[in-house]
């Protein structure tokens, strides 16, 4: 698998804790075969912003498709969510995926639970999430794999703006 450094796409320099190993639009755009020939089987995945947009009640099609398919190819995934348990255990049944909610991303005891949940090593998961100082501080300070997302929406909650912020300011020329 590529890194952004291997192919150039990320002409910024942004130091490596905050650095994603992979960018992709959404997360059905991530083939199922590259994360297999990397040896990825388990996926840690963030819910708002990256399978849902900010305060939406149905997930999208693709997104669904994207789960069930790697299902079929037996990937393992655990939803891991700073948000409220009733909501993220109703989307995560609907997925048919473990999920953790309160996770307080980006403590690492949330992506070390989903680690245990997934049964695997470090090197088979993947963090896939659209937040910078969540999802993929989160995943590089437990030593996973992390692909950043674009959100879904501009929208966001009052926190998460503040952290856009500082996400433009990190990954400038990418959002």
């Amino acid at each position: 698998m590529e890194s952004p450094e291997d192919t150039g796409d990320n002409p910024c320099k942004t130091p490596a804790m905050f650095g994603p190993d992979r960018f992709a639009p959404r997360l059905y755009d991530v083939p199922h075969e590259e994360l297999e020939a990397a040896g990825i089987r388990g996926l840690i995945v963030d819910l708002d912003n990256t399978l849902l947009g900010f305060r939406e009640t149905e997930l999208g099609h693709e997104h669904v498709s994207w789960v069930a398919r790697a299902h079929d190819r037996g990937f393992r995934i655990v939803m891991l969510s700073n948000n409220f348990s009733e909501r993220v255990t109703g989307l995560a049944a609907r997925l048919q995926v473990e999920c953790i909610p309160n996770a307080l991303k980006p403590l690492p005891f949330g992506f070390l639970r989903a680690k245990r949940r997934l049964q695997m090593s470090r090197h088979e998961i993947a963090v896939v999430g659209d937040q910078l100082f969540t999802d993929v501080l989160g995943g590089k300070l437990c030593g996973l794999y992390t692909i950043l997302t674009e959100p879904i929406e501009l929208k966001d909650f009052a926190v998460t703006r503040v952290f856009r912020y500082f996400e433009r300011i990190m990954l400038r020329g990418r959002r």
